[in-house]
């Protein structure tokens, strides 16, 4: 029985629609060709590249891009930054009165960010110097500055300095040296690899010393009854750890509770770590910032350094100098002796290499420009003890307010802890109800940023934590 073709209107659509889908396919396979019954495609992950011939009716069978699931299908919705998650929820608050405590970020009383006017100049000195240039900083960065920085910590007359027992690398600000610290310590350090780090503590730190390849464990720090330092357990805790342990020590005003053991309490804790042979590792984000004062702030780790003993030390220029986004900081390390310090830098080296080659320029030469010039620094000194008393006037302005209010409860812990932030007190509920009816926005533990606080916000935010204070008694 004869076939006749089909009309010539019939076969000219038919090749559109073949054209049509053909080109769609052309988006994702290499070498596509057809005809109205067969289609010869070749794919682009193979290689070498092979063609296959199919019949026009398996067309929509073959798989493409556009097609197939995304390799990144099964991958969750993380939930926000416990921390910066604050300042995304208040951005989308269209409240008027609204108020941000959460991110450790100095504000001026009128509420805007700052940059010191010895920034500012210091920047104008590097801008004016045309033999400045954009060429990769070694390694450990800045030599300058890592000199500067160590002496800054340690003391101008420290014996580790005077020995050369100390080598700094300058590191991404706080975060990235004790990123740094821990991966050197995990591929290196003799003892155990197991970090003890206090209750609580910055919300990254378990993050950074695990993917820096530590264990992480706690010891007590934070006595929630008398909402100062749990002392005694802090002791009973580190001499029970391991011989040999690393442990995470707040240089100065502990985040997020403000509670800093005193002079006599850090020697007793000097005697718990070196009887058990642990390495401290010190954490100084507020040298300067706490109490006003660079040596009252550094007294921790001199304290220690002064012994002879090793240790690490993680700084920061976020707070104290303001370089929030310039992420400066330095990671030292004290060692026994000067050859053992080289061999230390060698491999620090090693370290940084593969983890972002070398540092930035911009921010540690502003640090070394002040740091370096007599008439800078003391200026400096002066900015940042005004940041300092700044915030110790929103302590006592936020007492005195819930004082006059009779706010149930005792609130001298408010005055009594020191730095950045208060360890306010009030749980998840209260900080909850504060949110919804305030707009005053805050980390779910509680804790406040003083420096983000001013004369105009402290009635409002008295008014709330009154609020939540009576609801929950009432309850």
């Amino acid at each position: 029985m004869l076939q006749h073709p089909p009309p010539p209107q019939l076969q000219q659509q038919e090749q559109q629609q073949v054209s049509r889908r053909l080109h769609r396919l052309s988006h994702h396979l290499l070498l596509v060709s057809g005809s109205s019954d067969h289609f010869r495609f070749a794919s682009q992950t193979n290689h070498p590249l092979e063609c296959y011939t199919a019949p026009m009716a398996h067309l929509d069978a073959v798989p493409t891009s556009a097609t197939v699931l995304s390799a990144f299908e099964p991958i969750e919705q993380a939930p926000e930054d416990s921390i910066l998650g604050v300042t995304v929820a208040y951005n989308k608050d269209p409240s008027p009165v609204k108020v941000n405590l959460g991110v450790g970020a100095y504000r001026t009383e009128e509420g805007r960010p700052l940059v010191l006017n010895v920034v500012r100049r210091a920047e104008e000195i590097l801008l004016k110097d045309t033999s400045r240039i954009k060429e990769y900083l070694p390694i450990t960065g800045n030599a300058e500055f890592n000199k500067l920085s160590a002496k800054l910590i340690l003391g101008s007359d420290s014996p580790a300095i005077r020995e050369r027992r100390v080598t700094t690398a300058q590191c991404l600000s706080g975060t990235g040296s004790l990123r740094v610290g821990a991966e050197f310590l995990s591929k290196h350090y003799k003892g155990q690899h197991t970090i003890f780090i206090p209750v609580p503590t910055w919300g990254n730190h378990p993050k950074v010393f695990t993917l820096g390849g530590l264990n992480v464990k706690t010891y007590r720090y934070y006595d929630p009854r008398t909402r100062g330092l749990d002392y005694e357990g802090m002791l009973d805790d580190l001499k029970a750890a391991p011989t040999s342990s690393v442990v995470l020590l707040h240089a100065c005003a502990h985040n997020p509770t403000g509670v800093d053991p005193t002079p006599e309490q850090w020697e007793g804790i000097r005697h718990a770590v070196r009887s058990k042979n642990l390495l401290p590792f010190f954490d100084s984000a507020y040298q300067g910032f706490a109490s006003g004062s660079l040596d009252a702030d550094a007294y921790s780790v001199r304290l220690f350094v002064a012994d002879g003993g090793e240790c690490l030390v993680a700084q920061s220029y976020a707070k104290n100098m303001g370089l929030y986004g310039e992420r400066v900081g330095a990671l030292s390390i004290i060692c026994r002796s000067e050859d053992v310090a080289t061999r230390v830098e060698s491999q620090l080296k090693l370290v940084i290499r593969p983890m972002y080659s070398n540092p930035p320029r911009h921010g540690a030469s502003i640090v070394a420009t002040i740091l370096g010039s007599g008439e800078l620094y003391s200026d400096w000194t002066v900015e940042l003890k005004n940041m300092a008393d700044r915030i110790i006037s929103m302590r006592h302005q936020l007492f005195d307010a819930l004082k006059a209010r009779g706010t149930p409860g005792d609130w001298t812990h408010i005055i009594k802890q020191i730095g950045m932030f208060t360890f306010t007190g009030l749980n998840t509920e209260q900080v909850r109800f504060m949110t919804k009816e305030y707009h005053i926005y805050m980390t779910l533990d509680g804790r406040i940023s003083m420096a983000g606080l001013s004369s105009k916000t402290v009635p409002h935010l008295a008014d709330a934590i009154h609020a939540a204070v009576l609801l929950q008694a009432r309850q």
